[in-house]
């Protein structure tokens, strides 16, 4: 006879970065359950639908396609084992173990697995756009590497969110746009645009041909913070260092306060404190996320939208589409350790807005423009999946959130049924927001914290107590000892003169945010890329990428 795991709860989560009949982006997962199970080679499947509006494969350029990442979380409640945390599954790395029904489905899907079954990348195999619908999804869990026994009773959530492959081998792009009075790379000392070649080691400052210089001492729009090269001193940027020219994902969307939420209710009590400072979140400034249920006796709290601030929790419009702000770095870091992904470098930064092969422009947004739109008046259906503003630019002019103390909107608002790339503010690849409404965190060039970064993703699991990413060769991420205490994880940061207080030494912010000037929103913009942000800051949020297998 089978033993069998058994589901206790089956808890359904659906992130749903943006939706409405306008801009229907949302990505939908339910009916999820368990079949399938192998007692002797321990393994079952995850069985769920999944859907997502606005998805897209072109072979013609920019030739690329959006995708979903789905990984699980899973709990133990009951059986032989029991555990009061949510762990991160380890899926089948092999493709073919990782099936769907073609009755009911729409599309003919590819799964992508990655080397350490942290996930799977799930997109179109042929061209087309439109809703993707996708019936009885089975993802094969290899219980046994988690170290779960047959009879074990699990409650899992399977996470879904929207990806956008940004191809390499495209030929070289640039970084830097030749623009004079904004601090940005530029070829050695000659302030025109470098080409970007390949992620071999490349020469940083000392003004020699090939090299990558900057140009940041220009009026007020200098570093706030220097990088440790310039034009007559020069470092190595090592081949390790993603550089933005092979291929990559990157997230369609900056985080939104349901996905955040979602990610501090698998936290522990302990490790919610960490990552939201309590109650720190402000409606004054858009961000709706609050404890619905405090932490007792050690149990985690639970956390809810409430943007309206009525006491009813997650209705329809309490701002769970809205992009999540008052995030400081170390809670990027870990969000993104949490869901498998990894933090973006600054020159993936430019890859992703500006696209290989293009000559860029001076001055120019993530849309290939210069012509640019606040969005800082009423806004319609606040809160809701279908937030729209009320004076959004429908001619030649970008849109954005910036300089306003208004706080974010929703992710991916201004793409409706009649935008254009420019209007819709995306950029070459289809990602949106990229200037404006929350900054991205991004990986700096100009320190030895950043320049020791390898691009390894996050496997999932954040430190016990702290609830911090613990990746080693991140940027300021930090280890704990046995007894809980933090130490650093890489002695590049001693060898940089970081120390012990520096937690985020090596990452920075790029694109701008809500309460920035629109030259902060440029693509070659470096004003903010070696400041640690204040905590908390109502314009910084997060986005990742993950490295194309």
């Amino acid at each position: 006879m089978k033993k069998q795991i058994t589901i206790l709860v089956t808890v359904i989560c659906c992130w749903l970065c943006a939706s409405s009949a306008l801009l229907a982006n949302n990505i939908v997962i339910n009916s999820t359950g368990l079949t399938g199970q192998d007692d002797v080679a321990d393994f079952t499947h995850f069985r769920f639908n999944l859907s997502w509006e606005n998805s897209w494969r072109v072979a013609a350029a920019p030739s690329n396609w959006d995708a979903a990442w789905v990984f699980v979380k899973y709990k133990v409640t009951g059986g032989p084992c029991t555990t009061t945390e949510w762990k991160h599954a380890t899926l089948s790395t092999t493709s073919t173990d990782h099936t769907y029904n073609v009755v009911g489905s729409n599309i003919t899907p590819t799964f992508v697995t990655v080397p350490n079954g942290e996930g799977v990348l799930i997109h179109r195999t042929l061209d087309g756009s439109g809703t993707a619908i996708l019936n009885e999804v089975e993802l094969r869990w290899n219980y046994g590497l988690n170290g779960i026994g047959d009879l074990c009773k699990v409650t899992f959530k399977v996470m879904a969110v929207e990806m956008v492959y940004v191809p390499g081998g495209g030929g070289p792009f640039s970084v830097g746009d030749g623009a004079t009075g904004q601090a940005q790379f530029e070829a050695d000392t000659s302030g025109s645009p470098l080409l970007i070649t390949s992620e071999l080691a490349l020469t940083l400052g000392g003004g020699g041909a090939g090299s990558l210089g900057n140009n940041n001492k220009t009026n007020q729009n200098t570093l706030t913070y220097d990088d440790d090269f310039d034009d007559g001193n020069s470092v190595t940027l090592p081949a390790a260092f993603p550089k933005g020219y092979n291929s990559f994902y990157c997230m369609k969307y900056e985080v939104s306060q349901e996905q955040y939420k979602e990610f501090l209710n698998t936290l522990t009590a302990s490790q919610q404190v960490r990552r939201a400072g309590g109650t720190f979140f402000s409606t004054s400034k858009r961000n709706g996320i609050k404890i619905e249920i405090p932490s007792v006796g050690g149990n985690p709290a639970l956390y809810a939208n409430d943007l309206d601030n009525d006491g009813n929790f997650n209705e329809p419009n309490d701002g769970q589409f809205i992009a999540c702000n008052h995030l400081d770095q170390n809670d990027a870091l870990a969000y993104l350790d949490w869901a498998g992904l990894r933090p973006m470098t600054e020159l993936e930064y430019e890859k992703s807005c500006r696209g290989a092969g293009i000559t860029p422009f001076a001055n120019e947004y993530a849309w290939g423009g210069t012509a640019i739109v606040t969005n800082t008046g009423t806004i319609l259906n606040s809160g809701a999946e279908n937030e729209l503003p009320s004076n959004p630019s429908i001619a030649t002019s970008g849109n954005a959130r910036y300089q306003t103390n208004l706080g974010p909107l929703r992710c991916g608002i201004f793409a409706i049924a009649t935008s254009t790339r420019t209007t819709a503010g995306a950029t070459f690849y289809g990602i949106m927001e990229m200037s404006g409404n929350v900054s991205e965190c991004c990986v700096s060039v100009g320190s030895v914290a950043g320049r020791s970064y390898t691009g390894v993703h996050g496997d999932g699991e954040l430190t016990d107590f702290f609830g911090a990413a613990n990746v080693d060769f991140w940027p300021g991420v930090r280890g704990t000892t046995n007894n809980g205490s933090l130490t650093l994880a890489n002695s590049a940061y001693i060898a940089g003169g970081f120390g012990a207080v520096t937690h985020t030494a090596g990452l920075g912010q790029r694109g701008g945010g809500t309460k920035d000037a629109a030259s902060r929103l440029e693509i070659s913009a470096r004003f903010f890329i070696n400041t640690l942000a204040p905590s908390f800051r109502e314009g910084l949020g997060c986005r990742g990428v993950r490295t194309a297998p």
